[in-house]
């Protein structure tokens, strides 16, 4: 990714509120950080005595800067709560990461119940009740909470209604007029204290002016009558909403998942930008860049990118929200219905939080336009370019979702397998998957292959089936991964990673014919980084379970190595085996090892040879 000016890059931030993050050259995510003022915040990290320099740790990132990018917010408070999403999502090394994953709390209505109550709640689930949030703010979250009880005479207690109406008589936040009293029969009844509950609702939807204005209106009052204590507290009142009624259209909590799809044109380039909403989050998003004559229509434009993004993309959301309606569209509905199993609906919305949502994706569109379309068109050709390139290389319809598979044995034994999935492109790390095996004792690849690929295509909660499965081997592993496929009844393309002398990714093993790659193509650098990637992510595993003392590797028993070198010799040698058939030179050339380390490794493996032989 050298050919990202970053100095460039500086001048074309805007100075307005979002979220920045921070990629290495090998497309990872270092970081993820929120700003005021994106220009400002995101400039320090590369000016020498500003701001993060002498901190160590974001010295070590930012040297790992190959490129960064950004979503622009409508405010401050959007950018906390979407900064708090994605670091969820991509866990990156550099941030600090909550071990709790407690996240922000929201405001619980239970509608479910007769007798709605009001609580404070650190999850939204999937259940009957009403949630607004997430809010940034516990503080203030108690506090509007009991706002809201105090202005609808909401009820405190956790009685169980109605099996115990008129069963004691009503407490004290009824006798100050804090209550209803739903508690009793004869002072309201369910009809009412719902209608206090439906205002309730409007005024957390943000129905707040009236209620604002009458609240200054008692304030100035009770200053007035040099009432100061009474004044003070509804001036606290009026903060914390003033705080927590900040518009949040980045968290929408009805929980649907929803795309929203949004594009800003230039004379020949299109930039269509996909905001991913999953359960009332905002997650993240992705840029796509498109060509298009000046004279195609918007809707001509916009239909073709769905077409060919929804045909293979693996998930499609309930909703789909578009500026103007696509054409054909009970083509595209039934298509994707169809896919998803259940209803897909395609909005325009012209008002409220879906319409925000809308233009903060058209804004970020237009941005990506003017200031980073060349990236934008160099990342497509690393990735989905990448992809197509795959997908004739084969001759398959779509390489879109790719699956690839690893067995990891470093001690000859307690084989461990990962797999890693590569979506458009790009590592799509929550859906990566480990495996210890169960039914294979020692190091049998083969076994332990047929017994992770039928856990993993027997289990519908791994994720949708791929368009192409990817082996870390020749042909003997394809082999066994289609008769494992073939038993299943599944039809998908399996490959094989071939790598050269060199342990380079010189091309595919498909349909028992070696597919080699055009010299320098995008294909190969992608299956390249797929094969990698999945060697490491096994490997870490492993050693994941090593150090929790899980299992023990034959290396831990050699004099003079410690993890270091040990893990230098398993990325070299990928096996004891070949480990065993190095000679001391082979094993002393590796930078981590010396003459004595390596004299002690192959003396391990040949205690009857007295001296080593070159």
């Amino acid at each position: 990714m050298k050919e990202f000016d970053i100095e460039e890059e500086l001048k074309k931030l805007p100075n307005l509120p979002g979220v920045y993050l921070m990629h290495s050259d090998s497309e990872e995510i270092l970081y993820v950080g929120k700003a005021t003022s994106l220009h400002n915040r995101v400039r320090q990290y590369f000016r020498k005595g500003h701001g993060h320099g002498g901190s160590p740790k974001i010295t070590k990132m930012v040297s790992q800067i190959a490129y960064f990018e950004y979503i622009v917010t409508g405010s401050e408070m959007e950018a906390l709560v979407l900064e708090c999403n994605l670091i969820k999502e991509y866990r990156p090394r550099y941030n600090t990461l909550m071990t709790d994953d407690k996240g922000y709390p929201y405001i619980r209505i239970t509608i479910d119940e007769a007798y709605p109550r009001i609580l404070y709640s650190h999850h939204m689930r999937r259940d009957k009740s009403k949630y607004f949030g997430p809010y940034t703010d516990g503080k203030a979250v108690h506090d509007i909470i009991q706002l809201v009880k105090k202005l609808f005479r909401l009820r405190n207690c956790n009685r169980s209604l109605p099996k115990e109406i008129d069963k004691e008589r009503p407490c004290l936040y009824y006798q100050i007029g804090q209550c209803s009293g739903p508690c009793s029969s004869a002072l309201v009844s369910r009809e009412e204290y719902n209608e206090q509950i439906q205002q309730a609702i409007r005024f957390l939807k943000g129905d707040t002016r009236d209620l604002m204005n009458e609240l200054k209106q008692k304030m100035k009052a009770y200053a007035a009558e040099m009432e100061f204590e009474k004044a003070a507290e509804i001036r606290d009142l009026l903060e914390s909403i003033a705080h927590i009624m900040d518009k949040q259209r980045m968290n929408d909590t009805n929980a649907d998942n929803r795309d929203i799809v949004a594009f800003a044109r230039g004379e020949k380039d299109t930039v269509i930008t996909v905001f991913f909403v999953r359960d009332g989050q905002l997650l993240g998003r992705e840029n796509h860049h498109m060509s298009a004559e000046p004279e195609e229509p918007d809707d001509a434009v916009l239909t073709e990118f769905i077409k060919q993004y929804y045909s293979s993309t693996p998930y499609i959301p309930k909703e789909i929200l578009t500026r103007i309606p696509i054409r054909e569209p009970e083509i595209l509905l039934s298509y994707r219905s169809d896919k998803k199993g259940q209803k897909v609906a395609l909005l325009q919305p012209q008002r409220g939080d879906k319409a925000g949502l809308l233009k903060l994706a058209e804004d970020n569109a237009r941005l990506v336009l003017e200031q980073d379309m060349e990236r934008i068109r160099k990342k497509e050709l690393r990735t989905t370019g990448a992809v197509r390139e795959i997908a004739e290389i084969l001759q398959i319809p779509s390489a879109a979702r790719m699956e690839a598979f690893d067995i990891s044995n470093i001690s000859g034994y307690h084989s461990v397998a990962s797999m890693v999935v590569f979506e458009n492109g790009e590592p799509r790390r929550n859906a990566y998957r480990k495996f210890r095996l169960r039914t294979v004792e020692g190091p049998d690849d083969y076994a332990s292959m047929k017994e992770v690929l039928t856990r993993r295509y027997t289990n519908e909660k791994l994720g949708p089936l791929p368009d192409v499965l990817m082996m870390d081997g020749g042909k003997g592993q394809v082999h066994i991964a289609e008769m494992v496929l073939d038993s299943l009844g599944l039809e998908i393309p399996v490959c094989g990673m071939v790598k050269d002398d060199h342990h380079r990714t010189r091309g595919l093993y498909y349909k028992d014919v070696e597919l080699e790659f055009p010299k320098g193509s995008e294909a190969m650098h992608m299956v390249t980084a797929l094969q990698d990637e999945t060697h490491r992510f096994a490997i870490t595993y492993h050693q994941l379970l090593r150090s929790k003392g899980q299992i023990h590797s034959i290396l831990d028993d050699i004099p003079g190595v410690g993890e270091k070198r040990r893990r230098a010799l398993l990325l070299h040698f990928k096996t004891i085996e070949a480990l065993q058939s190095a000679t001391i030179e082979e094993i002393a050339a590796l930078p981590e090892m010396n003459a004595r380390s390596a004299e002690s490794v192959y003396r391990f493996f040949h205690p009857e040879n007295e001296s080593p032989e070159p």
